[in-house]
């Protein structure tokens, strides 16, 4: 349990992370996408990999009780299919996201720093239960890394 901290702890720091509207995200996540780490798509375990992790992940973030709430109005389903896709393409996987830019996506939802921290222990929760390596977390974390300055709206 100790490296979930240092990553929580990391994470905060860096400001890493977003997915309610990772899901919405534009072609911005397509530069990323060049410059996946070698062999994260294959690590994460390809789609079906990706398509399992989404699931997970969305399962729990709808009920967590911190950001739950943000996502009362969404549809489950699309959402583990827009983030499946984004992370595949991130991830450098041949998916081809299409959904809104992140910025346009979280304009109003009130998203906070804990909102967001949040997030990321779910999508850790997630991870650890998929067996995910650390390391292979810690990859596409990095590359999620960016996304934060657009998720967060209430500095």
């Amino acid at each position: 349990m100790k490296h979930h901290t240092l990553i929580a702890w990391a994470l905060a720091l860096g400001g890493l992370l977003a997915l309610p509207a990772i899901a919405q995200t534009t072609n911005a996540a397509a530069p990323a996408a060049a410059h996946a780490p070698a062999g994260l798509y294959q690590a994460l375990g390809e789609k079906p990999g990706i398509t399992r992790l989404m699931d997970d992940f969305v399962n729990r973030v709808v009920k967590d009780p911190r950001i739950g709430g943000h996502f009362k109005d969404v549809k489950p389903a699309a959402l583990k299919e827009s983030l499946t896709d984004q992370i595949c393409q991130l991830s450098g996987g041949p998916c081809k996201y299409e959904g809104a830019d992140m910025k346009s996506a979280h304009a109003d939802m009130d998203i906070n720093k804990g909102h967001f921290n949040a997030l990321v222990e779910v999508l850790q929760s997630a991870m650890d239960a998929q067996g995910i390596p650390f390391a292979q977390q810690n990859r596409l974390l990095a590359l999620l890394a960016p996304m934060h300055r657009d998720v967060i709206t209430i500095r």
